[in-house]
């Protein structure tokens, strides 16, 4: 029977455009005081996606049991039919009729700049969800609480903490939203924690922790470096682990979420946190090459090939239970 885990967080429809040009040509020196564009794009491409969204699919592609929560509006339905195609259980999200799901709208030019909109939609509403429901109907083994409303974050941590449930603790920006206290009780205590690098500095520098005082409040803190890899530290003791080399770019968008999903799928398979993190490399090399965080495929043959170049067979022999217990995809 699958591994049931509790994923909060985002939900959002992700509106991504291309601009053929340069954002830059468009402005005109002396007018900058009031500016009124328009962009004629050559590219729309409307797609689920969202911390909570892709960690979840990415949990049930590789055999887990995922349990969405979150809340949506009644926009969400083609993508709740995408996400339950995919092993996602979407008991935990809450539909509200006063707003639509979070939506973020992209325009991105020749040179790779951007202009980004924002709109939280529904997204505030997730703080209206209660844990305990789900865990009592559910039996979840993990919380994953990941980036997204802060309040909804804040109440989520101390509800599993309440129920004695081991928690993941994903903050990313959202310690930006918060003060010192209400970022410190988003980690005290996280059976994980992850950041990215910028995501590690501006935690020491909101929790006003050191390094070795965060050590000190959580099980193993993973920190994902990119294209060098990660890094896993528990008790002061560090371990490296190389990434997967990407065979091109196709969207960077979400291929940290990737790393996560797959990490918690290897520990919830019994793998340790070193396969567990060579697993998370190869998906996020594997987002990296896809058109966002829901759209990258199992491959069993060509992932066990990529991870035995990059780790050794006894890694492929470790990791092929993982890779071949996920779901068969159409």
């Amino acid at each position: 029977m699958a591994t049931t885990v509790l994923v909060t967080g985002s939900v959002i429809t992700e509106q991504r455009m291309h601009f053929p040009g340069r954002f830059a040509d468009q402005l005109v020196a002396g007018r900058l005081r009031q500016v009124s564009l328009s962009f004629l794009v050559d590219d729309l491409v409307v797609r689920p996606g969202g911390t909570a969204a892709a960690v979840a699919y990415g949990l049930g592609v590789l055999g887990a049991a995922p349990v969405l929560v979150a809340a949506v509006g009644a926009d969400f339905a083609e993508h709740r039919a995408w996400l339950e195609r995919h092993g996602v259980d979407c008991a935990g999200v809450r539909v509200t009729a006063t707003a639509p799901t979070a939506r973020v709208v992209t325009t991105v030019d020749d040179t790779g700049s951007r202009i980004t909109s924002v709109h939280p939609g529904a997204l505030p509403e997730t703080r209206t969800i209660a844990l305990n429901p789900l865990a009592a109907a559910h039996v979840p083994e993990l919380v994953h609480v990941g980036a997204g409303d802060p309040g909804a974050m804040l109440a989520h941590t101390a509800q599993a903490r309440a129920l004695g449930l081991p928690f993941a603790a994903d903050p990313a920006h959202a310690l930006e939203q918060l003060d010192r206290e209400h970022c410190r009780a988003l980690i005290d205590g996280a059976r994980w924690l992850f950041t990215d690098e910028d995501g590690w500095q501006l935690l020491l520098q909101r929790t006003g922790w050191s390094a070795e005082e965060v050590a000190s409040r959580v099980g193993t803190r993973v920190t994902t470096l990119g294209a060098k890899g990660s890094l896993l530290v528990t008790d002061d003791a560090g371990i490296h682990v190389g990434a997967v080399p990407a065979r091109g770019v196709a969207d960077p968008t979400g291929a940290g979420d990737g790393f996560r999903a797959a990490f918690l799928a290897g520990i919830l398979h019994g793998l340790g946190p070193e396969r567990a993190a060579q697993l998370g490399a190869l998906v996020a090399a594997k987002v990296l090459e896809s058109s966002g965080a829901l759209a990258w495929r199992p491959d069993p043959d060509d992932d066990l090939s990529r991870v035995a170049a990059a780790y050794g067979q006894q890694a492929a022999a470790e990791l092929a239970p993982v890779l071949t217990a996920g779901r068969v995809l159409s």
